[in-house]
């Protein structure tokens, strides 16, 4: 079922504009008084009825020759505007002979009044028309420009997502073929666990973000493969507020944080590391989600910084500029720091 557009949309503004523009000539002739003259008012409503017919035959004519692509200059509209003045005159010539015959004069001192007034009449009109149309093919192209930008986004997300989820495997796989001989028993464990990862990195990959919840659950498959490789080296906690299960990330955002810390914490050091992961709302209203690990930035990790830069990005896509993911060192801990932005 299709949404019902609003009531706004769905109006004929020409033709309320259209019947309220001509409609005024009447009502100005009421005002001065026409009503004191016999037929005067008929003869105005004659000149409206006829502004209507030959304006609406003149606004035919230029959607077609818009939607044919032929260019409207000012030359072509200035030609339309004598042209309209000069038949309304005589229509409304016309009106006064069969409506007013006994105020004709003879003479044609009213011509080039007449004339100044249709042509007047009709050039407010074009006028109008053409602001209108201005207005409203700027309206579309910003439309347009937007739409664009919305698709370029998005296929920039997309492109951002395919990079993290071969990074993801490839890394796994190779925690597979580090136990596939030594213990086949934990090795089919992990290729279970990575099945489970893999489901999730394909359902997600189709949202610009996921809820926090399902994230963690993937990040904990991923730790449980990540265990049976290190055993008592990774020590794992988990922290999430209260209420922040719903907070949308773009998927395989915190996977790729978590990756960093196992690569550069735990399996940098002989002795291994605690990795840390606490999501929790500031008094602002934003939230932060902290993965922190022991040990030391390292200053030549082109994976690394390849990964950090991606995740900004699609922050920024995902979540707007004001989501942010900082990296930094302090008393032995590395700690990468995702902020949201304030939610309700």
């Amino acid at each position: 079922m299709t949404e019902k557009r609003p009531l706004i949309a769905r109006l004929n503004w020409y033709w309320i504009f259209q019947l309220a523009g001509w409609g005024f000539l009447p009502l100005f002739s009421f005002a001065m008084g026409a009503t004191r003259m016999p037929g005067l008012m008929w003869v105005t409503c004659w000149g409206a009825v006829s502004g209507i017919i030959i304006s609406d035959v003149w606004h035919r004519a230029l959607k077609r020759r818009i939607r044919s692509g032929r260019r409207t200059g000012w030359k072509l509209v200035l030609c339309a505007i004598l042209t309209l003045g000069t038949l309304h005159t005589a229509v409304q010539y016309l009106g006064y002979v069969v409506l007013m015959p006994s105020t004709m004069s003879r003479g044609l001192d009213w011509l080039p009044g007449a004339l100044l007034s249709w042509w007047a009449v009709h050039m407010v009109w074009n006028i109008f028309y053409m602001a209108v149309l201005s207005l409203r093919r700027a309206n579309r192209a910003e439309s347009e420009a937007l739409r664009l930008e919305v698709a370029a986004k998005d296929a920039e997300l997309r492109a951002l997502q395919a990079q993290v989820n071969p990074h993801f495997f490839f890394n796994s796989m190779n925690s597979v073929r580090a136990l596939i001989y030594e213990e086949p028993d934990a090795a089919a464990l992990m290729i279970d666990q990575l099945a489970s990862v893999m489901r999730y990195a394909l359902q997600s990959g189709h949202h610009d973000t996921v809820p926090l919840a399902a994230e963690i659950e993937a990040v904990q498959a991923y730790l449980s493969i990540e265990k049976i490789r290190f055993e008592e080296r990774m020590r794992v906690s988990v922290e999430i507020g209260m209420g922040l299960e719903q907070v949308r990330i773009p998927p395989m955002a915190l996977q790729t944080l978590v990756e960093n810390a196992v690569k550069y914490g735990v399996e940098a050091s002989p002795t291994g590391s605690d990795i840390r992961i606490r999501a929790e709302r500031m008094d602002n209203g934003a939230v932060h989600i902290e993965i922190a690990n022991l040990g030391a930035i390292v200053p030549f990790a082109n994976s690394t910084k390849v990964g950090l830069i991606n995740t900004r990005k699609r922050l920024a896509l995902a979540l707007g500029e004001t989501a942010q993911l900082d990296l930094s060192e302090n008393s032995g801990w590395v700690r990468a720091t995702m902020t949201l932005p304030e939610i309700a």
